[in-house]
């Protein structure tokens, strides 16, 4: 598989999984709100001169049903790397303004019509029944936890950033983490079979003091128990690096600290294994929780 990622001097590139898509910071003049849906489909032909890649693609739930048309590439710089043939996912950035155009981010080759470079990293999409690795971190008290000490319970496990300045990036999904731990609070029985985990890409500022400090903006707590369900973490960073090829996480450190990503969200079932992916910010705490009670019986 090809990656490339639009705003990093690396090739890579971002995938998707099982809801919505994925979003990329606003850019100066732009509007900063807009929706993010997942796309896939097939590259029909690419304009160099419009920065637009034609494509057939599947249905875009939430948005239009299965069609062939043209869309503008964020980044019209990749079209070389876009063939006829090639099947492609991508975000769909939607902008709330009328006039703005529909334009394509996190472009992720899945099968090259004609294959012809290895691709430097390989990224893997959560997919349902997907085993996941007993990763190592370190949360907001300083204290090492795993993975797979969670197992016998549904977990629910995000990527942020404390520093994060897009409010529709790492601060929504904390707020809908917010609003989930809330609902699981009210239902005791599901409360008891449930973990939140919201891990940080930030090893290099995001210490377990920040991590707890801001962790408590959202619990409304600083009491020791407030995490006690929903936690803060940090991995090492060649953790980190397996970490995100494995949950599908984008991510391109800037020179002014910021750091360019997508989103990843997975459920993880009491077997350890991927239930469902929500990439992007689309998902919803009652999506999730309606999830939750379909598959934990609550």
């Amino acid at each position: 598989m090809r990656r490339f990622f639009a705003f990093s001097l690396l090739a890579l590139i971002v995938l998707a999984g099982c809801h919505a898509g994925q979003k990329t910071p606003a850019q100066p003049g732009a509007s900063p709100h807009f929706k993010v849906y997942h796309l896939r489909g097939k590259v029909i032909s690419t304009d160099a001169a419009k920065g637009e890649v034609t494509l057939a693609h599947e249905a875009i739930p939430g948005f239009m049903e299965a069609m062939t048309m043209p869309y503008k590439l964020k980044d019209a710089s990749i079209l070389g790397e876009l063939h006829p043939g090639d099947v492609l996912t991508a975000d769909v950035l939607v902008s709330q303004d009328p006039d703005a155009d529909v334009l394509l981010d996190h472009i992720v080759v899945v099968a090259q019509a004609k294959p012809d470079y290895p691709p430097a990293v390989s990224y893997h999409v959560p997919a349902p029944g997907d085993p996941v690795p007993d990763f190592k971190l370190r949360n907001q008290d300083g204290r090492p936890i795993h993975l797979g000490q969670f197992q016998g319970k549904a977990l629910l496990l995000t990527f942020i950033y404390t520093r994060c300045p897009s409010p529709e990036f790492c601060p929504r999904v904390t707020h809908n983490f917010a609003v989930l731990e809330k609902q699981l609070a009210a239902n005791p029985a599901l409360y008891a079979k449930t973990h939140l985990l919201s891990v940080s890409f930030d090893p290099a500022y995001d210490t377990p003091e920040r991590l707890r400090a801001y962790g408590a903006t959202y619990l409304g707590s600083t009491a020791m128990n407030a995490f006690a369900h929903w936690e803060f973490a940090v991995p090492q960073k060649p953790v980190l690096a397996e970490m995100a090829r494995f949950f599908d996480l984008g991510m391109s450190q800037n020179a002014d600290a910021t750091i360019t990503h997508t989103l990843s969200t997975t459920l993880i079932g009491p077997d350890g294994k991927v239930v469902c992916f929500y990439p992007g910010n689309e998902w919803t705490a009652d999506q999730i929780l309606a999830d939750l009670r379909q598959r934990m019986g609550n």
